[in-house]
Parts: structure tokens; C-alpha cells; sequence
């Protein structure tokens, strides 16, 4: 790994100086502790492998392996490599094309998309829908369909709070992120005169919201979260998906890519695949052999 110019780490160290100096900062305490990242580190023999930052594990050059599971045979679907400086989310419009050619030429069709909850975003809800899937796909964690107090209703588009007022979508406009997000406001004089401002919204003139503009579809992920089909999804996703992560890890050789830029990356995950596929499909036969009262060969070796 080799260090980029003085001037991009200078300005890494003074921001990591400024964390170790507020309280309660994330910077690491020790002097020697030195904070990685793309802006200041490459791997000079593998220029696109990106140093991934994810709570709970050590920082180090790798590549992102997205893989998808048939839930019902327990294979592998699909499977690619990706950069590993971006969100799982933003990888979702690009794999689910390819999967869905994949099982269009196997006369097959993807009807429901389990995923945890890295892939949760409204465009990625949208697009979905859009395709005729159903998004299983848990929303993150502080999203509410509606503020504490207030009440959606669809056919109007509005938010109605306790003292029986309306909010009505008002436009559209551009979060801080660049993100497409729609306001609702209240009208001034709702608001001046109810009895109920003060524990509303005492600092501004009226009670206004900023929701996204995929709000409707976040409302709809939420409302299958929370149903008894999406705990059942849930559970399908930890019983047949988490545990073909773990055998690729420990047991197919993906816990260290031997291998440079992320086309070589790619072919080690597709061998990987291709293996556990095999294996899986070995014993899946050897068992409805058994199912059916067949005896399977008997071979025995000896070691001289």
C-alpha cells in the first residue's frame, strides 16, 4: 500500500485531530493510530481495490461480493464483484438486471427480492416495483410512516395532525444530499390559532415536514416489514442466504481474493460459485436418492 501526497494527509490528519480533540470523538486514541482511507491510501499492485469501512471490522483493501441466493434450492444465482468504497444499496440497479436475464434464459422469473436492510433506499424500492418484484427489504431503522402525532392519508396526499388540521403536499425540492424530497406544509393561519402550536412547533410559524420522494414506496416496505409475510421472509433470508455467505467465507476461499483487479475478483467469486453449486447439487441429489431407496456406490482407498 503506498501513501498518497502530503497534502491530502495533512488535511486527514488535521480532521483526525479535531476528533480526537471534541468529546465523545471517533478517532482512535493512540498516537501511532492512522486513519485509512481512499482519499489518502491505493494499492499501487491493484489500483481498484478500495479500502471498505464498516463498523466493528479493521480497515483493508477489498472488493465487495454481492451474491444471490435461490431461496427455494439454496444455489447460487448470481454473484459479481464490486468496488468496496460504495453502499451494498447502490449495487442493486446493476445486479438485478443480470439476474433477471439470467433466470429469463432458464424459463424462470424473480418474483420476490429478500435483502437485508444495506440495500434499503426508495430509488431501490422503486425500481423494483417497477419490474414487477416485490421488495423484501427491511427500511432502516429511524424511518416512521408518519411523525409522532400526525396521520398519513394516501388519497389526498396529506398529513392530518391531532387538533384535525391538514399538511398538504406543497413541492418538490432537493435535499442537502442531492436527493429528490417532497415538503408538506401547514397553512399560517391553522397553526397561529391552534391551541396546540406551543407543543407543535413552537419556534417556526407552522408545522411543515420534509419526507423523500420515494416516500410512498418506503411506506409500503415498512408496512411488509412489519407484516407476518415479512417476518417470514426475514427468517427465510437467515436460514438460506446468511449461511452461503459464511461457507464462501470459510470454506471456498473468498475470505482473501488471491487475485488483481476486480475482473480477476470476479472470476475467483464465479469459481467460488460454481463449487458450491456443484457440492450442493451433489448432495441434494445423493439425499432424494436415499428419499427413493436407492444405495449410493460404496468405494473405499487405503493408505499405504
Amino acid at each position: 500500500m503506498r501513501s498518497a501526497p502530503a497534502h491530502p494527509l495533512r488535511r486527514e490528519a488535521t480532521r483526525r485531530a479535531k476528533r480526537q480533540a471534541a468529546p465523545g470523538g471517533l478517532g482512535a486514541q493512540h498516537p501511532k493510530a492512522e486513519l485509512l482511507s481512499n482519499k489518502t491510501h491505493y494499492s499501487p499492485t491493484d489500483p481498484e481495490a478500495r479500502i471498505s469501512v464498516k463498523p466493528g471490522k479493521a480497515r483493508a483493501l477489498n472488493y465487495l461480493c454481492s451474491v444471490a441466493v435461490d431461496t427455494a434450492s439454496g444455489l447460487i444465482s448470481h454473484i459479481q464483484a464490486d468496488f468496496a468504497d460504495r453502499r451494498d444499496s447502490t449495487h442493486l440497479p446493476d445486479l438485478v438486471p443480470r439476474l433477471q436475464t439470467r433466470l429469463a434464459a432458464n424459463e424462470l422469473t424473480l418474483h420476490d427480492f429478500i435483502a437485508d436492510t444495506g440495500y434499503s433506499t426508495g430509488f431501490n424500492y422503486a425500481f423494483l416495483e417497477q419490474r414487477g418484484i416485490t421488495p423484501w427489504i427491511p427500511v432502516f431503522g429511524h424511518y416512521k410512516p408518519a411523525p409522532k402525532g400526525f396521520t398519513y392519508e394516501a388519497e389526498i396526499d396529506a398529513f392530518r395532525c391531532t387538533a384535525g388540521k391538514l399538511l398538504p403536499f406543497r413541492n418538490y425540492a432537493t435535499s442537502k444530499d442531492g436527493n429528490w424530497a417532497k415538503n408538506y406544509r401547514a397553512a399560517y393561519q391553522d397553526c397561529q390559532q391552534c391551541p396546540l402550536k406551543m407543543s407543535c412547533t413552537p419556534a417556526a410559524p407552522q408545522q411543515r415536514f420534509v419526507r423523500s420522494a420515494f416516500d410512498a414506496a418506503y411506506r409500503r416496505a415498512w408496512h411488509r416489514q412489519h407484516s407476518r409475510a415479512g417476518q417470514q421472509m426475514r427468517r427465510v433470508r437467515q436460514r438460506t442466504v446468511e449461511p452461503v455467505f459464511g461457507s464462501l467465507l470459510h470454506h471456498y476461499g473468498l475470505r482473501r481474493v488471491g487475485t488483481k483487479g476486480r475482473a480477476a475478483a470476479h472470476k475467483a467469486m464465479l469459481l467460488s460459485a460454481i463449487a458450491y453449486n456443484l457440492k450442493e447439487a451433489a448432495q441434494a441429489s445423493v439425499q432424494t436418492g436415499r428419499q427413493r431407496g436407492y444405495r449410493a456406490p460404496f468405494s473405499a482407498a487405503k493408505t499405504l
